[in-house]
């Protein structure tokens, strides 16, 4: 555990490196803070819940996080579109120094997931797009020039998940600064200290370089208060939440304009027109990676039934491993629990957490199955209406459906995803059953013979983000997403011709 510097000489650490940064000259060429394995923090600073108030960026009281975020925003906006442009390669580079170990310290907090994927998460914050998509738009014509811009908001308050708590706050940050804004981040109690963590490294960075202490400021520790009242404080223009129906409701109640990426249960068409082996790895490949916690992954399938033994035969050369139905039967009993009452909402199925994001051997132990070592995925057959179709349960499991007809898979699909809206895939070489399946389900992603990361340009093209706003219509965030449009009109005067 590092030992917290003394105030006066925290003080003067902070008024030598703003003076630094002013002179623009004499000061040591920026590094990547070292962080100290043992608590997670940068040396020489505090942990996580001993921070002083408003230590870059950390704060324990919301109001004053989203006050020191107004200021930074206000320090953001005199330097321009290079400030923002320096910003956001900063947390790129932070991310990609940093991921090996920040994905071991968010994975020792959570304890889901896979450790090799984390990391992966991070490295791929290089691809975030920045103020690069940030195009203006131009008019030319009789009566003059028009310039329509995308301009900030200003402060905008965030809610990131515990399945990808660095990831979600990077790539946040990467859109939001370049956007132009400033940012207040409320983390999912369950994995709150490595975001602490990581913002605390961001921000002393960002202020070597830039002289702006509190750009991406988070409350430690958060609460269910300290959400609140980011949301009702004055300073914040915008919402955006990445998280479960609960939050993404609190969200859209608030009476600010909120940005929603809620939960999602994408199903698998296959319909055997296209190569089975390649379906089989790109299925594993979707619902295993990061042992099933993203909201994107593949979580049932339905097979035609000529192809069923076929496909499932492909599953276990990729990786899978079968079930019995028994041992099914098993896994579901560990997996979900029903709650007893018989009021609103009582009876409905509860996914047990000590199951989510957990190693295949942890749920084939449940299962009472002995499963080979470098399984990546189980898989059964099961009826279309099982829990496991049913409930967007984040583990690496998988219920194969069968079903008669391409009509009754898309049916099945579409029942199953629950009105999301949020992603599916299909394996087929038939255009027809794509478009049938597209209209049917209107998910945000749609993915066709391919893994679901390909939706996220892993494998297919595209830009990345953490935030996929399916309840509120926005899409894979970007740096648009978190601007308004500003129109300014010269009338008749300004033309060359």
């Amino acid at each position: 555990m590092s030992t917290s510097l003394p105030v006066n000489e925290a003080l003067i650490r902070d008024v030598v490196s703003e003076v630094l940064s002013r002179l623009g000259k004499g000061a040591p060429p920026a590094a990547a803070p070292a962080v100290n394995p043992a608590c997670g923090c940068p040396t020489g600073a505090k942990p996580a819940g001993a921070a002083r108030r408003g230590t870059f960026g950390v704060f324990q009281n919301a109001d004053e996080a989203c006050a020191a975020a107004h200021a930074a925003y206000l320090q953001l906006s005199e330097k321009g579109v290079a400030g923002r442009v320096k910003v956001v390669q900063i947390v790129k580079d932070l991310c990609f120094a940093h991921a090996k170990e920040w994905g071991r310290i968010e994975l020792e907090e959570t304890k889901i997931g896979r450790l090799d994927h984390k990391i992966e998460k991070l490295l791929g914050q290089r691809g975030i797009p920045g103020v690069e998509f940030l195009n203006p738009y131009g008019l030319s014509g009789d009566h003059g020039i028009t310039l329509e811009e995308y301009a900030p908001f200003g402060v905008i308050g965030a809610v990131t998940p515990s399945t990808h708590s660095i990831p979600t706050m990077a790539c946040n940050i990467i859109s939001m600064v370049a956007a132009g804004n400033a940012i207040v981040f409320n983390a999912h109690p369950g994995a709150y200290k490595c975001a602490v963590m990581a913002a605390r490294v961001f921000n002393e960075a960002i202020h070597r370089e830039l002289g702006i202490e509190n750009l991406a400021c988070i409350v430690d520790p958060p609460t269910l208060d300290s959400f609140n009242a980011i949301a009702k404080n004055e300073h914040v223009r915008l919402l955006c939440v990445t998280g479960g129906p609960g939050v993404v409701k609190a969200a859209m109640a608030s009476g600010k304009r909120a940005i929603c990426a809620g939960p999602g249960n994408p199903p698998v068409l296959v319909d055997g027109t296209s190569c089975l082996a390649n379906a089989a790895r790109c299925v594993v490949l979707g619902a295993a990676y990061d042992n099933n916690l993203l909201c994107i992954g593949e979580k049932q399938v339905f097979v035609l039934e000529p192809y069923f033994d076929k496909f499932t035969a492909e599953l276990e050369k990729a990786g899978g491993y079968r079930l019995t139905d028994a041992q099914v039967e098993r896994l579901t009993k560990a997996a979900f629990v029903i709650p007893p009452g018989t009021g609103a909402g009582c009876g409905h199925p509860v996914v047990n957490r000590d199951l989510v994001g957990r190693d295949p051997e942890v749920l084939a132990r449940a299962a009472g199955a002995n499963i080979p070592a470098g399984t990546q995925l189980l898989f059964a057959e099961t009826a279309p209406d099982h829990l496991f179709v049913d409930e967007e349960q984040m583990m690496p499991f998988l219920p194969i459906v069968r079903v008669k007809t391409v009509e009754e898979g898309i049916a099945h699909a579409k029942r199953s995803e629950r009105g999301y809206k949020h992603s599916a895939m299909i394996h087929s070489h038939d255009v027809a059953n794509m478009t049938a399946m597209a209209r049917a389900l209107e998910t945000t992603l749609f993915v066709k013979n391919g893994a679901c990361v390909a939706g996220l340009g892993n494998g297919g093209e595209g830009y990345a983000n953490f935030s996929i706003a399916t309840t509120t219509g926005e899409g894979i965030c970007n740096p648009r997403t978190f601007t308004r449009v500003r129109r300014c009109v010269m009338v008749d005067k300004l033309r060359i011709f």
